[in-house]
């Protein structure tokens, strides 16, 4: 996985509430069982028509808006616990999602895949969507050392939380295997020093 210590993106709105799984990544695009191409049908339902040509008004097709960072609407996620979802909002570049909610899955299947869930307050993701309509090319900074995310457009931070263990491997940009691999050398010591 790729660290993530500093992100300072423009960023996509998608002031949409309840997006569940199924939104994400319809079902029919399950079958596959590696992470590669899941990016091209990130809400596929909603990005394209019945003959695969992208629908002009969804905020995927229009070139207005770009960046590392989707800023979505309360409860992004729910639903169904597919890591699909997480591998499709992944592979189409996303290196954070911000929301005021997030499903628990979802959430952590995030983690797992090297994209960080910000939860913010209803106002604050207010005020972020507010600043992208303004300005479409308007940035946040995202800080997860100090765990601080700034919309740069307005100057005002607020502070997120996240579990201490994925934190470390997201700035370290390791995924669970690879950390207990980084405690190899630990655990062979404890191993040896328990035989006696």
């Amino acid at each position: 996985m790729e660290k993530f210590q500093t992100l300072t993106s423009t960023y996509v709105p998608l002031p949409i509430e309840n997006v569940d799984t199924d939104q994400i990544i319809p079902a029919r695009f399950l079958k596959a069982t590696d992470k590669e191409g899941f990016g091209n049908n990130l809400f596929a339902d909603w990005r394209y028509n019945k003959d695969g040509s992208p629908k002009t008004d969804f905020v995927l097709n229009n070139p207005t808006y770009s960046g590392q960072i989707l800023v979505a609407g309360k409860n992004f996620g729910s639903g169904s616990s597919r890591e699909h979802a997480a591998w499709a909002v992944a592979g189409y570049g996303f290196r954070a999602v911000v929301s005021s909610f997030f499903a628990d899955i979802f959430r952590n299947n995030s983690l797992n895949n090297g994209v960080l869930p910000v939860v913010v307050t209803p106002e604050f993701l207010a005020e972020i969507f507010a600043s992208v309509n303004t300005d479409p090319k308007a940035t946040l900074t995202i800080d997860l050392e100090k765990q601080a995310i700034t919309n740069n457009a307005t100057g005002k931070s607020e502070s997120f939380e996240i579990n201490p263990y994925k934190k470390e491997c997201l700035l370290k940009g390791l995924d669970d295997i690879d950390y207990l691999l980084s405690k190899k050398e630990m655990t062979e010591e404890y191993e040896e020093q328990s035989m006696f």
